[in-house]
């Protein structure tokens, strides 16, 4: 059974000359400029497996990313948005940035301003301290 051919995929000037500009810049991002890469080859048409085997990388890959231009055209997501990692799942955080930032405070202190009998700070002595300040917190909303 013969191979299904890719779909057609056709660049406006503006997102040719955009692309471009993404490859030769030097501050690009490898990945972003190869997924450019993949798309201008699409668009000279190129199939899957010849822009694979010049820019050494996985059909799937190439399939992928002609894919995700087709849709992202549809759509009309930022050319810049088209060819960037999509979101990933996963567990939500478990720290609010105020509390990230609370720590690196603390990290960066001196323990002996905390009343602390120690000369640096152990991932312990820095969970009791920050346990302690939470309570601390609830103790003085409650009056």
């Amino acid at each position: 059974m013969p191979r299904l051919a890719p779909k057609e995929l056709k660049l406006e000037a503006k997102e040719r000359e955009h692309l471009e500009k993404l490859i030769n810049r030097h501050t690009t991002e490898q990945q972003i400029a190869l997924r450019a890469k993949i798309v201008l080859l699409a668009d000279e048409g190129e199939n899957n497996r010849e822009t694979a085997r010049k820019l050494k990388i996985s059909r799937k890959m190439a399939s992928q990313w002609r894919e995700r231009w087709i849709a992202g055209q549809k759509s009309e997501i930022e050319i810049t948005e088209r060819i960037k990692d999509a979101e990933r799942s996963g567990a939500p955080a478990k720290f609010k940035p105020e509390q990230i930032l609370k720590l690196f405070k603390l990290a960066c202190d001196d323990p002996k301003n905390y009343e602390r009998p120690i000369s640096h700070w152990t991932g312990r002595e820095l969970a009791e301290e920050l346990v302690t300040g939470q309570w601390e917190v609830y103790g003085w909303q409650r009056r």
